[in-house]
């Protein structure tokens, strides 16, 4: 069962970092007239940011088809699950500001997904 719940975490964690991808362009060509520093800035910015959770979603999914029970296992997972509730308290205090919905869900999902890793790996 706790495997599942880490299986659950990587793939909230790999589909929202996918989902950051795909509207660059458009998150960028909303902000109107802005210079090509600032475009530059703001798609690196989500593209950074959507590597991340790809990179975060796979890490826990290697650890959890290894053995997640192992100490350094257990020690990364430690690691993942602080960094998302930092990511979380972010997104809370910036993102959750905007009317934009698919913000106001980052928290939520960062936040779930350290639940699902202290409940399936580190407890």
């Amino acid at each position: 069962m706790k495997h599942i719940l880490l299986f659950i975490c990587s793939f909230l964690l790999t589909g929202w970092g996918i989902a950051h991808l795909f509207p660059t362009k458009n998150v960028v060509k909303n902000f109107g007239d802005i210079s090509a520093d600032n475009k530059n800035i703001i798609a690196m910015e989500w593209v950074n940011e959507g590597a991340t959770l790809i990179f975060l979603g796979l890490l826990v999914l290697t650890i959890t088809l290894a053995d997640p029970s192992q100490y350094i296992s257990r020690l990364v997972l430690w690691s993942v699950f602080g960094f998302l509730n930092i990511l979380s308290l972010i997104s809370i205090f910036t993102g959750f500001r905007v009317k934009f919905l698919p913000f106001k869900l980052c928290p939520v999902i960062f936040t779930g997904s350290s639940i699902l890793i202290l409940l399936g790996g580190i407890i």
